[in-house]
């Protein structure tokens, strides 16, 4: 009997231990949304540059408009160069949990609403996703804090609905609060993407945002990088940039 209450008690303070780091993993990733939304607003110049298997090389050029404020977020992306892509558009809406993504093609003259399906697409021939330019939502995840070391927390990250990936695990600097590193994993555990951010700058009050990410297509041998220039923070951007009506305007 005395050896069946010792077993309790340890599933207990096992559970309890487990219960703990696992808050302690989602206070942390809310404390970057948290940072990370602080900012109203946003506009910035992207380069996007695509990299193949053989080393060859596409480039885009974008402007970036966001707005962050209590459950609401927009963001737009706007293609100016080369030509061929000039003038696409891709907005999203955020309102709490609810999602929706929206991309103007020129070409066709129409605006398409990226559906559940589409989300594990590659988003204009690069190696990011619908999925990893959403919203990332804390409420959206399940966390569980594996690691936290030396100003570095990694988590382990499961989303409640739907996703291409079956987790992510998250590098997060417990510093500054912001992400260094995510990598993505399939069912079979295998690693099939990485994302590292780099050239971080302290735009505003503790507020850091990185100048350059790269994301790692593994399975494919590619990358993609995204380098933010010309930052401009909380000088106003007129509502319509976030509409269907903005995004036919660009």
């Amino acid at each position: 009997m005395r050896t069946f209450f010792i077993l309790l008690f340890s599933l207990i303070l096992i559970s309890a231990v487990s219960a703990q780091k696992n808050d302690r993993a989602t206070e942390i990733f809310e404390e970057v949304d948290a940072r990370r939304s602080k900012i109203t607003f946003e506009k910035t110049d992207m380069r996007m540059i695509i990299y193949n298997s053989n080393g060859n090389t596409r480039n885009r050029s974008i402007s970036s408009y966001s707005f962050n404020e209590a459950e609401q977020e927009k963001s737009l992306l706007v293609f100016e160069e080369p030509a061929n892509v000039r003038g696409t558009g891709f907005l999203t809406l955020s309102d709490g949990n609810n999602e929706v993504q929206k991309l103007y093609l020129p070409a066709l003259g129409r605006i398409q609403t990226i559906t559940a399906s589409q989300k594990a697409d590659r988003f204009m021939g690069s190696d990011f996703t619908y999925e990893d330019l959403g919203d990332q939502n804390p409420d959206d995840y399940d966390f569980e804090l594996i690691e936290e070391k030396n100003k570095t927390a990694v988590l382990r990250a499961v989303k409640k609905e739907n996703s291409q990936y079956a987790y992510i695990k998250f590098y997060i600097n417990t510093e500054r609060y912001s992400l260094e590193k995510a990598e993505y994993f399939d069912e079979d555990d295998e690693m099939i993407k990485r994302l590292e951010a780099e050239d971080f700058t302290n735009v505003d009050a503790n507020i850091w945002r990185a100048n350059k990410m790269t994301m790692f297509d593994l399975r494919a041998d590619r990358k993609t990088e995204l380098i933010w220039s010309n930052r401009v923070i909380n000088q106003s951007i007129p509502d319509w940039r976030f509409t269907e009506r903005g995004l036919k305007r660009n």
